[in-house]
Formats: C-alpha cells, sequence, structure tokens
C-alpha cells in the first residue's frame, strides 16, 4: 500500500496551469484557481498559469512552450475534456506526447465513479509526457481538478510517495533524447 516515507525529503516541483476555456477569465477561473492553491499548499511551485480559448492548435502550442521550458516540470491543463464538439484539449495533448500515461484515465475515471457515479463515462482526462515534462488534461470543474489532484497527483508528485512516485523518475523522463 502507498504511504509517505517521512526520511525522504520533500522536493519541490514547478507547475504551470493552462485553463482552457472560451469563456473564463482570470477573474473567474475557479479551476484554475483550485490548482495554483493546492500546488502551494502542497509546496510546490507556479512557475506559470495562462488561458487560451478551446483551440486545438492554440492549446498544442502553449503546450508545446512550456514543455520546452527547462522551469516547468508539469503542465496541468483544465477544462475541454468532455464530449463536447470545442472539447478539444485531450486531441491537443496527445498531439504533443512522446508517451501517454494510461493509467491515468483507468485510475481518475475510479476517483471519479466514487464521486459521481457513473456520470464518471463523460470525462476523457489523459495524462502524458512530452520533452522531460509531464501533462495531464483534467476536467474544467473545480470538483474534478479536487479529485485528480488530491487523489492522484499530489501523492504522486510527493518524492516521499512510496513505493514509487512521479518525482524519482523526472530526471530520466527525457533520456531518450540527451542519448543522441
Amino acid at each position: 500500500m502507498s504511504r509517505i516515507d517521512e526520511t525522504r525529503p520533500f522536493l519541490p516541483v514547478r507547475f504551470a496551469v493552462l485553463t482552457v476555456s472560451d469563456t473564463r477569465t482570470p477573474a473567474d477561473d475557479r479551476s484554475g484557481d483550485t490548482l495554483v492553491a493546492r500546488i502551494a499548499e502542497a509546496g510546490h511551485q507556479l512557475a506559470a498559469r495562462d488561458i487560451v480559448p478551446d483551440e486545438r492548435s492554440l492549446i498544442a502550442a502553449q503546450l508545446r512552450r512550456w514543455a520546452d521550458d527547462d522551469g516547468i516540470d508539469v503542465i496541468l491543463t483544465t477544462g475541454g475534456t468532455g464530449l463536447t464538439g470545442r472539447d478539444v484539449t485531450v486531441e491537443a495533448h496527445r498531439d504533443v506526447y512522446e508517451k501517454e500515461i494510461e493509467a491515468f484515465a483507468t485510475v481518475f475515471t475510479m476517483v471519479s465513479m466514487q464521486k459521481i457515479g457513473t456520470s464518471a463515462v463523460q470525462s476523457r482526462a489523459t495524462g502524458g509526457v512530452a520533452n522531460g515534462t509531464y501533462l495531464f488534461a483534467l476536467p474544467g470543474s473545480p470538483g474534478g481538478c479536487r479529485d485528480a489532484w488530491d487523489e492522484i497527483l499530489k501523492p504522486q508528485f510527493d518524492y516521499r510517495h512510496r513505493p514509487c512516485n512521479f518525482v524519482e523518475i523526472l530526471p530520466r523522463l527525457d533520456e531518450h533524447l540527451r542519448r543522441k
């Protein structure tokens, strides 16, 4: 079972938060605010934050810019993971991924089932890796962001989390690029 190993140091990680919405502004971005607050509460750093419209090319371009930024370890997007015609965040993420973290969607669905029952099937939350950076597409609701952070991302981005965590393999995510 997972646990926190208090003998290991906490290592802060640098996050970027991207809200995908045609209507949100910094004044009413509750999902982005939820993620930013949780990142800070956990002891991590906010390296960047922005809002982009629901346009696949714009989302992918911002993901690529941040994945190329050595000051960002993790990109969290919120919004655009549903089933409507304007929900293109998942496609934009997959345009950028080198590797998809398939189990993230599965575990997120399991967590969501406990909270919202079968409505969990309407989310297409996803995760992946690009250029040594983790990327996760989360729902646009504050509740979905809380669930993803509290139940999956917070423990996985704590270096003390055992038996394993995302932080300990972060330096190796781009090793294939360094072998050239």
